[in-house]
């Protein structure tokens, strides 16, 4: 790039040659080529017979870049598993970028490149897209706005409404990671433990559950943990929720960092997880499909729906001991996501 430094500055977001410049030189090239690149005011796509599905979502993670991921990467995969988790295929992106004044070069460059590699993966394209710049002190480096479109396939209704009394409840892995792992690389304490942020896009493994069974209801564990996405399922469904808590997987790392700050590891967010509602008899199926997935290696059967109280959520302990899991009040851990 033709200037002195590689940093943003405010012309990068006046609409000129600056701009053109960041756009031609570092945005494109690495999102690739298609209809991004053609810059035009708004993309033209062809969508496939089915349901649409529309979503949007905001990244304002701090920092930018933590183990196992960074901005680009969760702002991909957050809006491709809001998609998924209708049943939808996703197909494409748009990609909004909020620069403040004085972001590295570098620091952009590493989270295109996560995006575009993110992208691929889920097999969806970024086509089309904004740029603007704010005043340093403004923004926090970089801040993410996107939106998703897919298809859902004729025969698919997915719906967190749609658990029904007996089925059964299933989380594909470990819980906590992500929340732990941002919080990790703050550097505030001095935690040593080897944990990565589960941020993954979840859309095939999605397809191989619904390719094994039926599935009745999706919720991705983002801000709020299982235990809000347990508690929303819930009430979206009218059923009670019975769920042991021996079953639920959490790393020992998650659990000890946990134990330090008064945290309790079903609270804290999650970017590569989903919670499923699904009939008894297709849960061996279905698990045996999540297991198959690298994203569903660690899939576990954790509880039941059952006629009841909406929204009660019942956690069973190891001696039969029961508690009720509520909603989280605020945000135990912010700029997570």
């Amino acid at each position: 790039m033709r200037v002195p430094d590689r940093f943003v500055t405010m012309a990068h977001g006046g609409g000129g040659t600056r701009m053109q410049e960041l756009l031609s030189e570092i945005v494109f090239p690495a999102l690739g080529s298609g209809e991004v690149a053609a810059a035009e005011d708004a993309a033209c796509v062809d969508v496939p017979e089915g349901r649409l599905a529309f979503t949007t979502d905001s990244f304002v993670v701090s920092p930018l870049v933590f183990s196992g991921g960074d901005i680009g990467k969760l702002a991909v995969c957050g809006t491709v598993n809001d998609l998924a988790m209708v049943g939808a295929e996703p197909l494409y992106l748009t990609l909004g970028l909020i620069l403040e004044e004085g972001l590295a070069f570098d620091v952009l460059e590493v989270a295109l490149a996560s995006v575009a590699r993110s992208a691929a993966e889920a097999g969806v394209e970024v086509v089309a897209g904004d740029t603007k710049v704010v005043e340093k002190g403004k923004a926090d480096g970089l801040y993410i706005n996107t939106a998703g479109v897919g298809v859902v396939p004729r025969g698919v209704k997915i719906s967190i409404t749609g658990a029904m009394p007996g089925d059964s409840l299933l989380i594909n892995g470990f819980v906590g990671d992500h929340g732990v792992a941002v919080l990790k690389d703050r550097g505030a304490f001095a935690f040593d433990v080897a944990i990565d942020s589960d941020c993954a896009p979840l859309n095939a493994l999605v397809a191989d559950m619904v390719g094994a069974g039926s599935v009745h209801a999706l919720r991705d564990p983002t801000r709020g943990g299982l235990a809000a996405a347990l508690k929303e399922m819930s009430v979206a469904s009218g059923l009670a929720f019975e769920v042991d808590e021996e079953a639920i997987p959490v790393r020992e790392g998650v659990r000890a960092v946990c134990e330090v700050l008064g945290l309790d590891p079903l609270y804290v967010a999650n970017e590569g997880k989903l919670l499923a509602a699904v009939p008894p008899d297709d849960a061996d199926g279905v698990l045996e499909a999540m297991r198959a997935s690298p994203y569903g290696r660690d899939a576990r059967l954790i509880g039941r729906a059952v006629d009841g109280k909406k929204g009660r959520v019942s956690l069973i302990g190891a001696l039969g001991s029961s508690r009720l899991l509520r909603m989280p009040s605020g945000e135990q851990l912010p700029r997570i996501c």
